[in-house]
């Protein structure tokens, strides 16, 4: 109970002195993505880059250099063995058949368990064709673009265009730097890291949402208070909320990236991350960049267009 308190009293942090500072960072943080994304690029699940994936379990700890010297007698273009779990007893098997067709890749799966034998138990088998990878390539930027789209529309009408341009700038920095995590660490991209980037774009939105009602109330209320003043004081106002939210998420997130296994190691990885980021820059990217302008100027334009707070 102590520690709800001290979550939830008022807070008088000044936020908008550390501005500059983080300015710099986030440049940094983003040159250093768009790096690994060039230079590393990223590591496709099976989704995307087609290919057999498969997990396997022993009674015994595995010896990875015997199963490798068991599948070399395939012929497949590519063949990756990692071991997962603490016991070292399962294997994940990444696989791609010579020919990259449908039918190789399910004659790969047989063979693959042929040579095994029965000896092994297996968690998990994926068998995805070259040309479905792509589809679902496209398909995963196709779905992106269109959440952004709608995302920047509904910003665009509700807020003015200053809050707006804040907002979509915090947007493409948390997704930058998002993905650009996940290409360093070489996390699997597939189709559950987009789900999770696409969850990632709503919490970041919701909490700079929040923000923005925030400050437009402010400017109302407190109309001789200097802006830089009244941006840390919006800050503050929903400061213990912000801190909920996150704590609340980190929750529910925390166990899925330390027990859930690697199918959900990209997923709970990509959310921790995304709510790290997204806070921060709901702070001090969309609101800091509101500095940049005078509010008070462009307080009633537009109000027509308001729908409410939700703050």
């Amino acid at each position: 109970m102590t520690m709800l308190k001290w979550i939830t009293k008022d807070t008088n942090i000044d936020f908008m002195k550390a501005r500059k500072f983080t300015y710099a960072l986030s440049a940094v943080l983003v040159v250093l993505s768009c790096l690994s994304i060039y230079f590393k690029s990223f590591n496709f699940g099976i989704d995307f880059s087609g290919g057999v994936l498969m997990e396997i379990k022993s009674e015994q700890p595995i010896n990875v250099e015997e199963i490798r010297s068991k599948l070399s007698v395939l012929k497949l273009d590519e063949l990756n063995l990692q071991t997962i779990g603490e016991k070292g007893d399962e294997l994940m098997i990444r696989a791609q058949a010579e020919n990259a067709d449908e039918e190789a890749q399910r004659k790969a799966v047989v063979d693959i368990k042929k040579i095994l034998g029965s000896s092994y138990e297996y968690r998990r088998v994926e068998n995805v064709g070259p040309q479905v990878g792509d589809e679902l390539k496209m398909a995963g930027i196709i779905a992106s673009v269109l959440a952004m789209t709608a995302i920047a529309i509904y910003i665009w009408v509700r807020f003015e265009w200053q809050f707006a341009l804040g907002a979509l700038i915090g947007l493409f920095h948390d997704i930058l730097i998002t993905v650009g995590l996940l290409s360093f660490f070489r996390f699997d991209f597939s189709l559950t890291t987009v789900a999770a980037i696409l969850t990632l774009v709503g919490y970041s939105i919701n909490d700079t949402v929040v923000n923005y009602d925030r400050i437009r109330e402010n400017l109302k209320k407190y109309r001789k208070m200097p802006q830089l003043d009244l941006l840390n004081k919006s800050i503050n106002d929903i400061f213990s909320r912000t801190i909920l939210t996150g704590v609340t998420t980190l929750i529910a997130v925390l166990p899925l990236y330390f027990w859930g296994g690697d199918a959900l190691a990209s997923f709970s990885f990509t959310i921790f991350a995304g709510l790290i980021i997204g806070t921060y820059s709901s702070i001090y990217i969309c609101t800091a960049f509101l500095n940049l302008f005078d509010l008070r100027a462009v307080e009633h334009k537009d109000e027509d267009n308001y729908f409410g707070s939700i703050g």
